[in-house]
């Protein structure tokens, strides 16, 4: 019993302003890829579900508004982007470049769902 009395009092709380920063350090783009590399192998199934329905979604929302030129030209690039993000994955490139196409492919898919929309 005096042993875990001991472990409470040795114990060290920290403080709300160093609980703060350890969370905007998890939010840069540092630590976020740094989590990708070291579980790429989770993540991978992950990022082609998560990919395959945003560029879905954005297909579907280029297609409502019509065939133009211009939504063909939207429709181009969301459609090349994420089979850029799968043909990167199938070839087994770099971590690093397989990260930052996905966080490509996401922004591009994204930006062309808000466009479409407003």
């Amino acid at each position: 019993m005096p042993h875990k009395i001991r472990l409470v009092e040795e114990r060290k709380f920290t403080p709300l302003k160093n609980k703060t920063l350890l969370i905007m350090k998890a939010l840069s783009i540092k630590a976020l890829q740094q989590e990708f590399e070291n579980d790429i192998y989770m993540y991978i199934p992950l990022t082609i579900i998560l990919n395959s329905c945003i560029g879905s979604i954005a297909a579907m929302t280029i297609l409502a508004q019509g065939t133009t030129a211009v939504s063909a030209i939207e429709l181009t690039l969301c459609v090349a982007t994420c089979m850029g993000y799968n043909a990167v994955l199938l070839a087994g490139m770099n971590k690093k470049l397989v990260f930052w196409m996905m966080a490509i492919c996401l922004v591009t898919n994204l930006l062309l769902i808000l466009v479409t929309l407003l």
